[in-house]
């Protein structure tokens, strides 16, 4: 018998595009909800990201999982007489359009209400569906700047830089998610008590990408407002915390060590052959620490310039300090704890020319149990369900 997912009977329409929607709709389906993907005959853009063979992205097949995918055209009136008819069907629509596009197209939250009063509406854009800036247009990249984020990222002589991934959209799919689930919840709630629905302005979920950045900014602005202090770029340290850093072993690879709590220091000082600074009361708190930053950073990368990775990971194990590997995906894919949770799962996937190759996702997170729970499908191609969603649901398949 299948195990019986969180989102079971919950269904989705996503009608959004690229991260962050689709990232909301990524983590309803993984826990059971059925998610329609609506796609014009094109696809979603991300089909074509990173895609170094084949027609559909590794990136696509990520974040669209556990999805089915159908092909309509919302520029018609067909199109959206389709999205109409499914969106009575489901539970939440998800979508990434700029503020007031789906209202022009007669697909608004007041318009799909009036065959569905029940229906939750996640709606994630740049800077949200009110305000003057409601009507930008604007990427990730850009709400990370306007949130504060990349004012914070790279090294303090240098202009600021951008992660490697896309964490301003999967920020705001996280939010958009936790928004779905908190609404699906409020009527069940809205149920016990009464007959009639929740307000349409209950069932909206407004998620802007600007502010799901700012949100994890933890004391920026308090700082500002308390101290008036104004935090810059650190590179490989945080601002105000020493010592944590990444350093050069020996043998070219990287760690990353956190040996910053007052209580760990004098034994990580005295595992790297320093007990001078182990003994210094300037350096027992923290503050004293972050002063003399330099010289602590300068000692421990002197310490670890003179053993190979694998002797230093040893050694400040041996001592209880706590570092790790700075890892690449091959170092993912062998490591023994990320396969004893199920992290990474392998499915058969078309990788151009009609090659089909074992190709490790990653898992589903939170874990329910002791392993993650199992990938159904990676993303589908496109329009892979059409038909059977028409079927269901439009009555001329």
């Amino acid at each position: 018998m299948a195990r019986r997912l969180p989102l079971d009977g919950v269904r989705v329409l996503e009608l959004g595009n690229y991260i962050a929607a689709p990232t909301a709709g990524r983590m309803l389906a993984d826990f059971g909800a059925e998610v329609i993907k609506v796609e014009r005959e094109t696809g979603d853009e991300l089909r074509n990201w990173r895609l170094y063979d084949g027609e559909t992205s590794m990136l696509f097949r990520t974040i669209n999982r556990n999805k089915k995918s159908i092909v309509l055209d919302l520029r018609t009136d067909e199109g959206r007489d389709d999205v109409r008819a499914l969106a009575a069907h489901c539970d939440v629509v998800l979508e990434n359009f700029r503020p007031g596009t789906i209202e022009k197209w007669g697909l608004g939250p007041a318009e799909l209400s009036e065959a569905n009063p029940d229906l939750i509406f996640v709606r994630i854009s740049a800077f949200g569906q009110t305000g003057p800036y409601a009507e930008r247009p604007g990427f990730a990249a850009v709400a990370e700047a306007y949130g504060g984020f990349r004012e914070l990222v790279g090294d303090p002589d240098r202009p600021p830089v951008r992660v490697g991934v896309s964490i301003g959209d999967s920020i705001a799919g996280l939010y958009g998610a936790f928004g779905a689930v908190m609404a699906l919840y409020g009527q069940l709630r809205r149920r016990d008590e009464s007959p009639e629905p929740l307000p349409l302005e209950d069932r909206i979920v407004d998620v802007a990408l600007n502010e799901a950045i700012f949100s994890m900014m933890e004391s920026l602005v308090p700082d500002l407002g308390a101290y008036g202090v104004t935090r810059e770029r650190t590179g490989g340290r945080m601002e105000g915390i020493a010592p944590s850093n990444g350093y050069t072993c020996g043998d070219g690879l990287s760690v990353v060590i956190s040996g910053n709590a007052d209580a760990i220091f004098g034994r990580y000082m005295r595992a790297i052959g320093r007990p001078d600074l182990a003994d210094d009361p300037d350096l027992s708190t923290n503050d004293g620490r972050w002063r003399r930053r330099d010289e602590v950073d300068d000692a421990i990368g002197a310490w670890t310039a003179t053993l190979p990775r694998a002797e230093v990971l040893a050694v400040l194990d041996d001592a209880g300090v706590p570092a790790g590997p700075i890892y690449t995906a091959a170092d993912i894919v062998a490591d023994q704890q990320y396969q004893a949770r199920n992290m990474v799962q392998h499915f058969d996937v078309d990788t151009g020319a009609g090659t089909l190759r074992s190709v490790g996702f990653p898992g589903i997170v939170p874990v329910l149990g002791e392993r993650s729970l199992p990938i159904r499908s990676v993303g589908p191609d496109l329009g892979e369900h059409t038909d059977e969603i028409r079927a269901r649901f439009l009555h001329d398949g």
